[in-house]
Protein backbone atom coordinates (compact mmCIF):
# COMPACT_ATOMS: atom_id res chain seq x y z
CA UNK A 1 0.00 0.00 0.00
CA UNK A 2 3.26 1.81 0.48
CA UNK A 3 3.82 2.19 -3.18
CA UNK A 4 0.87 3.40 -3.99
CA UNK A 5 1.06 7.03 -2.97
CA UNK A 6 5.11 6.73 -3.40
CA UNK A 7 6.53 9.88 -4.61
CA UNK A 8 9.20 9.35 -7.04
CA UNK A 9 11.67 12.18 -7.65
CA UNK A 10 12.77 13.62 -10.99
CA UNK A 11 12.46 16.31 -12.91
CA UNK A 12 10.16 15.29 -16.06
CA UNK A 13 7.69 17.64 -17.26
CA UNK A 14 5.04 16.58 -15.27
CA UNK A 15 7.36 16.75 -11.97
CA UNK A 16 7.14 20.34 -13.28
CA UNK A 17 3.55 21.22 -13.47
CA UNK A 18 2.18 23.66 -10.12
CA UNK A 19 0.71 21.24 -7.91
CA UNK A 20 -2.42 22.69 -8.26
CA UNK A 21 -2.74 22.11 -12.01
CA UNK A 22 -2.01 18.22 -11.42
CA UNK A 23 -4.94 18.63 -7.98
CA UNK A 24 -7.45 20.41 -10.27
CA UNK A 25 -7.02 17.88 -13.33
CA UNK A 26 -7.36 14.55 -11.09
CA UNK A 27 -10.49 16.17 -9.83
CA UNK A 28 -11.61 16.74 -13.39
CA UNK A 29 -11.06 13.53 -14.45
CA UNK A 30 -12.80 12.34 -11.52
CA UNK A 31 -16.29 14.14 -11.89
CA UNK A 32 -15.71 12.39 -15.69
CA UNK A 33 -15.35 9.18 -14.96
CA UNK A 34 -18.02 8.76 -12.63
CA UNK A 35 -20.52 9.23 -16.21
CA UNK A 36 -18.13 8.35 -18.45
CA UNK A 37 -19.46 5.88 -21.66
CA UNK A 38 -16.76 3.42 -22.98
CA UNK A 39 -15.74 5.25 -25.68
CA UNK A 40 -15.08 8.18 -22.06
CA UNK A 41 -13.09 6.04 -20.67
CA UNK A 42 -10.90 5.15 -23.80
CA UNK A 43 -10.10 8.58 -24.53
CA UNK A 44 -9.00 9.00 -20.47
CA UNK A 45 -7.03 5.86 -20.84
CA UNK A 46 -4.88 7.28 -23.78
CA UNK A 47 -4.59 10.57 -21.92
CA UNK A 48 -3.23 9.05 -19.32
CA UNK A 49 -1.06 6.51 -21.34
CA UNK A 50 0.37 9.60 -23.18
CA UNK A 51 1.83 11.17 -19.56
CA UNK A 52 3.86 7.56 -19.21
CA UNK A 53 6.57 9.02 -20.82
CA UNK A 54 6.14 12.81 -19.90
CA UNK A 55 6.33 11.58 -16.52
CA UNK A 56 9.04 9.18 -16.72
CA UNK A 57 7.61 6.53 -14.99
CA UNK A 58 8.01 3.07 -16.49
CA UNK A 59 4.89 0.92 -17.01
CA UNK A 60 5.91 -1.67 -14.45
CA UNK A 61 6.41 0.72 -11.70
CA UNK A 62 3.06 2.21 -12.42
CA UNK A 63 1.35 -1.32 -12.23
CA UNK A 64 3.50 -2.19 -9.32
CA UNK A 65 1.98 0.76 -7.57
CA UNK A 66 -1.46 -0.15 -8.21
CA UNK A 67 -1.08 -3.76 -6.58
CA UNK A 68 -3.55 -2.74 -3.57
CA UNK A 69 -6.41 -1.58 -5.50
CA UNK A 70 -6.12 -5.05 -8.12
CA UNK A 71 -8.51 -7.21 -5.75
CA UNK A 72 -10.64 -4.60 -5.19
CA UNK A 73 -10.80 -4.46 -9.26
CA UNK A 74 -11.79 -7.75 -9.67
CA UNK A 75 -14.14 -7.41 -6.42
CA UNK A 76 -16.33 -5.21 -8.39
CA UNK A 77 -16.02 -6.87 -12.05
CA UNK A 78 -17.44 -10.40 -9.83
CA UNK A 79 -20.10 -8.15 -8.16
CA UNK A 80 -21.74 -7.02 -11.25
CA UNK A 81 -21.18 -10.17 -13.44
CA UNK A 82 -23.33 -12.40 -10.59
CA UNK A 83 -25.50 -9.61 -9.83
CA UNK A 84 -26.89 -8.33 -13.08
CA UNK A 85 -29.58 -9.55 -14.70
CA UNK A 86 -29.87 -10.41 -18.37
CA UNK A 87 -28.90 -13.19 -20.39
CA UNK A 88 -27.43 -15.74 -19.32
CA UNK A 89 -23.60 -16.68 -20.09
CA UNK A 90 -23.06 -20.31 -21.10
CA UNK A 91 -22.63 -22.76 -19.37
CA UNK A 92 -24.30 -20.85 -16.36
CA UNK A 93 -26.64 -20.61 -13.73
CA UNK A 94 -23.80 -23.43 -12.37
CA UNK A 95 -24.68 -24.08 -8.46
CA UNK A 96 -27.22 -20.98 -8.38
CA UNK A 97 -24.39 -18.73 -9.19
CA UNK A 98 -25.80 -17.08 -12.73
CA UNK A 99 -23.20 -14.67 -14.84
CA UNK A 100 -24.98 -12.49 -17.49
CA UNK A 101 -23.55 -10.60 -20.54
CA UNK A 102 -24.93 -7.52 -19.72
CA UNK A 103 -23.50 -8.18 -15.63
CA UNK A 104 -19.98 -9.02 -17.83
CA UNK A 105 -20.16 -5.44 -19.53
CA UNK A 106 -21.25 -3.60 -16.47
CA UNK A 107 -18.67 -4.72 -13.87
CA UNK A 108 -15.80 -4.80 -17.35
CA UNK A 109 -16.84 -0.77 -17.67
CA UNK A 110 -17.12 -0.35 -13.63
CA UNK A 111 -13.72 -1.77 -12.80
CA UNK A 112 -12.16 0.11 -15.56
CA UNK A 113 -13.14 3.47 -14.78
CA UNK A 114 -12.27 2.91 -11.02
CA UNK A 115 -8.58 1.79 -12.33
CA UNK A 116 -8.31 4.79 -14.35
CA UNK A 117 -9.48 6.65 -11.14
CA UNK A 118 -6.56 5.26 -9.23
CA UNK A 119 -4.36 5.85 -12.06
CA UNK A 120 -5.19 9.49 -12.02
CA UNK A 121 -4.50 9.72 -8.27
CA UNK A 122 -1.28 7.87 -8.75
CA UNK A 123 0.62 10.29 -11.20
CA UNK A 124 -0.25 13.15 -9.11
CA UNK A 125 1.22 11.24 -5.73
CA UNK A 126 3.88 9.57 -8.05
CA UNK A 127 5.03 12.97 -9.49
CA UNK A 128 4.49 15.48 -6.54
CA UNK A 129 5.65 15.61 -3.05
CA UNK A 130 3.91 15.57 -0.01
CA UNK A 131 4.88 19.38 0.72
CA UNK A 132 3.82 20.38 -2.38
CA UNK A 133 0.78 18.71 -2.49
CA UNK A 134 0.09 20.18 0.55
CA UNK A 135 0.67 23.68 -0.11
CA UNK A 136 -0.85 23.40 -3.45
CA UNK A 137 -4.16 22.36 -1.40
CA UNK A 138 -3.80 25.29 0.81
CA UNK A 139 -3.41 27.66 -2.17
CA UNK A 140 -6.88 26.42 -3.53
CA UNK A 141 -8.55 25.85 -0.57
CA UNK A 142 -7.41 29.35 0.43
CA UNK A 143 -10.77 31.31 -0.84
CA UNK A 144 -12.66 29.35 2.12
CA UNK A 145 -10.76 31.04 5.04
CA UNK A 146 -12.94 34.17 4.46
CA UNK A 147 -15.92 31.83 5.43
CA UNK A 148 -14.51 30.59 8.46
CA UNK A 149 -12.77 26.96 7.15
CA UNK A 150 -9.47 26.71 9.24
CA UNK A 151 -7.74 26.18 5.90
CA UNK A 152 -4.65 25.72 7.31
CA UNK A 153 -5.45 23.82 9.96
CA UNK A 154 -7.05 21.18 7.25
CA UNK A 155 -3.76 21.42 4.92
CA UNK A 156 -1.57 20.65 7.91
CA UNK A 157 -3.27 17.36 8.90
CA UNK A 158 -3.64 16.25 5.20
CA UNK A 159 0.15 16.82 5.48
CA UNK A 160 0.84 14.91 8.60
CA UNK A 161 -1.32 12.20 7.13
CA UNK A 162 0.71 11.31 4.25
CA UNK A 163 3.53 11.47 6.58
CA UNK A 164 2.07 8.86 8.85
CA UNK A 165 1.19 6.73 6.76
CA UNK A 166 4.30 5.28 5.25
CA UNK A 167 5.76 5.62 8.54
CA UNK A 168 3.21 3.22 10.22
CA UNK A 169 3.17 0.64 7.43
CA UNK A 170 6.75 0.40 7.99
CA UNK A 171 6.91 0.67 11.77
CA UNK A 172 4.02 -2.35 10.97
CA UNK A 173 6.70 -4.54 8.84
CA UNK A 174 9.34 -3.71 11.46
CA UNK A 175 7.27 -5.72 14.58
CA UNK A 176 6.03 -8.75 11.87
CA UNK A 177 9.79 -9.07 11.38
CA UNK A 178 11.24 -8.74 15.15
CA UNK A 179 8.12 -12.02 15.34
CA UNK A 180 9.15 -13.80 12.72
CA UNK A 181 12.96 -13.31 13.97
CA UNK A 182 11.95 -14.84 17.73
CA UNK A 183 10.48 -17.45 15.80
CA UNK A 184 6.06 -17.12 15.69
CA UNK A 185 3.87 -17.79 12.81
CA UNK A 186 1.49 -14.97 11.58
CA UNK A 187 -0.46 -17.21 9.65
CA UNK A 188 -0.20 -21.00 11.43
CA UNK A 189 -2.65 -22.02 14.16
CA UNK A 190 -5.91 -21.89 14.94
CA UNK A 191 -8.41 -18.42 14.14
CA UNK A 192 -7.87 -17.43 18.16
CA UNK A 193 -3.87 -17.86 17.61
CA UNK A 194 -4.02 -15.79 14.22
CA UNK A 195 -6.24 -12.78 16.65
CA UNK A 196 -3.85 -12.82 19.49
CA UNK A 197 -0.85 -12.69 17.05
CA UNK A 198 -2.40 -9.66 15.10
CA UNK A 199 -3.05 -8.06 18.51
CA UNK A 200 0.79 -8.46 19.76
CA UNK A 201 1.54 -6.79 16.45
CA UNK A 202 -1.13 -3.90 16.07
CA UNK A 203 -0.78 -2.99 19.87
CA UNK A 204 3.18 -2.03 19.80
CA UNK A 205 2.21 0.18 16.50
CA UNK A 206 -0.51 2.06 18.10
CA UNK A 207 1.67 3.03 20.86
CA UNK A 208 4.80 3.91 19.01
CA UNK A 209 2.25 6.32 16.80
CA UNK A 210 0.47 7.88 19.82
CA UNK A 211 4.30 8.48 21.43
CA UNK A 212 5.10 9.57 17.76
CA UNK A 213 2.34 12.11 17.82
CA UNK A 214 3.02 13.69 21.16
CA UNK A 215 6.64 14.17 19.72
CA UNK A 216 5.28 15.97 16.63
CA UNK A 217 3.16 18.23 19.21
CA UNK A 218 6.08 18.67 21.32
CA UNK A 219 7.95 19.93 18.37
CA UNK A 220 5.04 22.20 16.33
CA UNK A 221 4.37 24.29 20.52
CA UNK A 222 8.19 24.84 20.08
CA UNK A 223 7.86 26.13 16.51
CA UNK A 224 5.15 28.38 17.65
CA UNK A 225 2.55 26.82 15.29
CA UNK A 226 -0.65 28.63 15.04
CA UNK A 227 1.24 31.85 15.65
CA UNK A 228 0.86 34.33 12.76
CA UNK A 229 0.60 34.07 9.31
CA UNK A 230 3.00 31.33 7.41
CA UNK A 231 4.49 31.77 4.49
CA UNK A 232 5.66 28.85 1.50
CA UNK A 233 9.39 28.41 0.93
CA UNK A 234 8.67 28.65 -2.54
CA UNK A 235 6.13 30.70 -4.40
CA UNK A 236 3.88 29.03 -7.14
CA UNK A 237 2.85 30.28 -10.24
CA UNK A 238 1.28 29.27 -13.51
CA UNK A 239 3.41 29.25 -16.47
CA UNK A 240 3.01 28.22 -20.21
CA UNK A 241 3.46 24.54 -19.64
CA UNK A 242 0.78 24.97 -16.65
CA UNK A 243 -1.84 26.50 -18.68
CA UNK A 244 -1.56 23.88 -21.78
CA UNK A 245 -1.95 20.97 -19.75
CA UNK A 246 -5.13 22.81 -17.69
CA UNK A 247 -6.68 22.92 -21.32
CA UNK A 248 -5.70 19.73 -22.38
CA UNK A 249 -7.52 18.15 -19.30
CA UNK A 250 -10.07 20.32 -20.03
CA UNK A 251 -11.05 19.34 -23.70
CA UNK A 252 -10.60 15.90 -23.29
CA UNK A 253 -13.10 16.26 -19.98
CA UNK A 254 -15.38 17.88 -22.27
CA UNK A 255 -14.94 14.83 -25.31
CA UNK A 256 -15.01 12.20 -22.93
CA UNK A 257 -18.39 13.12 -21.71
CA UNK A 258 -19.89 14.50 -24.42
CA UNK A 259 -18.79 10.53 -26.50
Amino acid sequence: MYKLGNYIPGKSPIHGLDPRVKILSVISLSLVLVQAGPAGALLVTVLLASLIPFARISPARLWEALTPVRVFLLLLLLLHTVGTGGEPVPPFPVWKINVTREGLGTGFIVAWRFGLLVTAAAFMTMTTSPSELVAGLERLMKPLARFGVPVTDLTTMVSLALRFVPVLLEEMDRMKEARLARGASLTAGKIRARIRTAISVAVPVVVNSFKRAEELATAMEARAYGFGSRTLAKEMSLGASDLAALMTVGIVSVAAVAL
